[in-house]
């Protein structure tokens, strides 16, 4: 069962208004499903849009924040039910895989680029097996799923790498896969 999704997202207050509406109707679906999220513990742009709709909709907010970003004033612990502070970023990206059970990648900087390649790259060695979505809001990232093709076309990834992620279309479409990656997994194990 799926119970706490990391959701790497902008940070910026300066998107379009597609981003946040969608980072906001994310976090509804997750509450309402009686799933929590794991983020960057910010008070900032899409994060903070995402993080605010869970709690709204019956959810509960774990933030994780590296403490040089803390002591810039940017973090968010009074709205979190957990709040953990980090030596770094790297530690930060630690914990929270260590406490999620799924992925989701919001359109984001380079920042979400660089948490969801990890991501991807765990899950292709083996040390994870969670769902982790790509929520493709307004086609912001056909550019790299098309640069993934080329990996695989090249070989420099084996082909079948596109099935360690899911692109979503839409929030209710990353949740809909969620909750059949969780099925799909309770089926299996329930035969052994």
């Amino acid at each position: 069962m799926i119970h706490n999704v990391c959701v790497f997202a902008s940070s910026s207050n300066n998107l379009e208004p597609c981003f946040y509406d969608d980072a906001v109707k994310l976090g509804c679906l997750l509450g309402q499903n009686g799933m929590n999220i794991v983020y960057g513990g910010s008070r900032l742009g899409m994060m903070y849009a995402c993080a605010g709709a869970v709690k709204k909709c019956g959810g509960k907010i774990i933030g994780v924040m590296p403490e040089k970003l803390y002591d810039l004033g940017v973090g968010n612990p009074q709205d979190c039910d957990e709040f953990f502070i980090t030596t770094g970023m790297r530690e930060r990206k630690a914990k929270m895989d260590e406490i999620s059970d799924a992925v989701i990648a919001t359109a984001g900087g380079f920042g979400t680029l660089e948490e969801i390649s990890e991501m991807i790259v765990q899950k292709q060695l083996g040390y994870n097996t969670k769902p982790i979505v790509l929520l493709n809001t307004d086609g912001f990232f056909n550019a790299l799923t098309e640069f993934f093709e080329n990996i695989m076309n090249r070989n420099f990834a084996k082909r079948g790498t596109e099935q360690l992620y899911y692109i979503a279309a839409t929030p209710d479409d990353a949740i809909k896969y969620l909750k059949q990656y969780s099925f799909q997994k309770e089926v299996h194990f329930s035969k052994f």
